[in-house]
C-alpha cells in the first residue's frame, strides 16, 4: 500500500506541474499581458509603452523562467527598466533592499497580489475557498445520502414500480441544470409574487451567518443535480449486483431478504458509486460556479469568475492551483477507498 501511494504521489506531483505550466502559459498569452498594462496604467498607451510597461516588471522574460519564479524554483528578477528605476519580483513595493529574498514563490507561500481586489491571493483563496466548503459540506449531507436511498430502493427490485418511478426522479434531477431549477426555486419560493417567502432568494448573508433560510436554496439547487447521477449510478451496481451467484446462494439458504441487501450486497454495490462520489468534489469546487452567482455567495466559484473576466492573472493562477489540487487529492483517496472496498485489487 505505501508503495502504491508513493507512486501515485509521484504521478500527481508530474500532473500538478503539467497542468499549472499550461494554466501559466495561457493566461500569460501576449493580449493578456497587454490588457493587464492598459487596465493597470493607461488603457490609451501605445504599443511601446506597453511593451516597456512589460518588460519593466518581468513579463516578457522566457515562460520557462517565469513559470519557474512563478513556482519558486528559480530566483525572482531584478530588472533595471528603461525609466531608471530596479524594480525586484521578491521586493513587496518592487524596490530591493538588502533584506530582499531571492526566491518568492508558490513554495515560499507568495500567491502574488490580486490586481483587482488589491490583496493578497493566498488570503482571497483561502478565505473564498472556506466559504465554498461550508456549502460543499452541506450538498454532500444532502445528496450523498439521499443518493444512495434513492439507489438501492430502485435497485433492490429491478422493473418494479418502485425502481420506474425512482429511476424517473433521478433522470429529471440530472436533466435540469442548476439555473434553470435556482430560478424556479427563487420564483417559487423566495418571491413575493407567488407568495411563498420561505426562504431567502440571496445568499450574501450567509458568507456572516448561516441560516435555513439563506442556506437552503442554493443546497438543494446543487444536490439535486448531482444527486440523479449518483443514484443511477449505485441502482446500475446494486442492479448487477443482486443478480450475482454469492447472493442466489444466500437466498436459498433462507437468508431474510434485509440481510441479504444489508450485509451481502450493499457493500460491493458500493464500490462503483464511492469512485462517483469522490469526483463530486472537484465538480463541486468549481461547477458551483452558477449557483454561487445565481444566489450572489462569494465562495470560490464567484471568485474563479471575477478573475477570468476582469483579467486577474495571479488571482486566476492562485486559483488554478488549488483546483487541480483538489482535484488529484480527490483521485488519490478514490484510488485508496478502492482499495479498501474492493480487496480483490488489493491482492492483484
Amino acid at each position: 500500500m505505501g508503495r502504491f501511494i508513493l507512486q501515485r504521489a509521484g504521478i500527481m506531483l508530474l500532473t500538478a506541474l503539467c497542468l499549472t505550466f499550461i494554466v501559466f502559459a495561457l493566461t500569460n498569452l501576449y493580449p493578456n499581458l497587454e490588457k493587464l498594462a492598459k487596465t493597470q496604467a493607461n488603457s490609451r498607451m501605445t504599443d511601446t509603452e506597453v511593451v516597456s510597461w512589460l518588460e519593466n516588471r518581468g513579463y516578457l522574460q522566457p515562460l520557462p523562467v517565469k513559470y519557474g519564479q512563478w513556482l519558486g524554483v528559480l530566483p525572482g528578477y531584478v530588472i533595471e527598466g528603461s525609466d531608471g528605476r530596479t524594480r525586484a519580483r521578491c521586493a513587496p513595493d518592487g524596490v530591493p533592499t538588502d533584506d530582499t529574498p531571492r526566491f518568492c514563490g508558490v513554495l515560499q507561500g507568495d500567491w502574488g497580489t490580486s490586481t483587482v481586489f488589491r490583496e493578497d491571493v493566498a488570503e482571497i483563496v483561502g478565505k473564498r475557498l472556506g466559504l465554498t466548503g461550508w456549502l460543499m459540506l452541506a450538498v454532500m449531507c444532502v445528496m450523498v445520502p439521499g443518493a444512495l436511498l434513492l439507489g438501492v430502493l430502485s435497485g433492490m427490485r429491478e422493473g418494479s414500480r418502485t425502481d420506474r418511478t425512482l429511476s424517473t426522479v433521478s433522470i429529471v434531477s440530472t436533466a435540469t441544470p442548476e439555473y434553470v431549477s435556482g430560478v424556479l426555486f427563487i420564483a417559487i419560493f423566495a418571491s413575493s409574487a407567488v407568495g411563498l417567502k420561505w426562504f431567502k432568494g440571496t445568499a450574501t448573508s450567509a458568507m456572516e451567518d448561516i441560516t435555513f433560510a439563506n442556506f437552503t436554496l442554493p443546497v438543494i439547487t446543487i444536490a439535486l443535480y448531482g444527486m440523479g447521477y449518483i443514484a443511477r449510478m449505485t441502482r446500475a451496481s446494486m442492479t448487477e449486483v443482486m443478480t450475482a451467484q454469492y447472493i442466489r446462494t444466500a437466498r436459498l439458504k433462507g437468508v431474510s431478504f434485509r440481510n441479504i441487501v444489508l450485509k451481502h450486497a450493499l457493500r460491493n454495490a458500493l464500490i462503483a458509486p464511492f469512485t462517483v462520489i469522490m469526483l463530486q468534489f472537484p465538480w463541486l469546487l468549481n461547477g458551483v460556479v452558477i449557483v454561487e452567482t445565481l444566489f450572489n455567495y462569494k465562495g470560490f466559484g464567484w471568485t474563479l469568475v471575477q478573475a477570468a473576466s476582469n483579467n486577474d492573472i495571479e488571482l486566476l493562477l492562485g486559483v488554478s492551483v488549488v483546483s487541480v489540487i483538489v482535484v488529484l487529492v480527490t483521485q488519490l483517496i478514490s484510488d485508496i477507498g478502492y482499495v479498501f472496498l474492493n480487496p480483490r485489487i488489493r491482492i492483484s
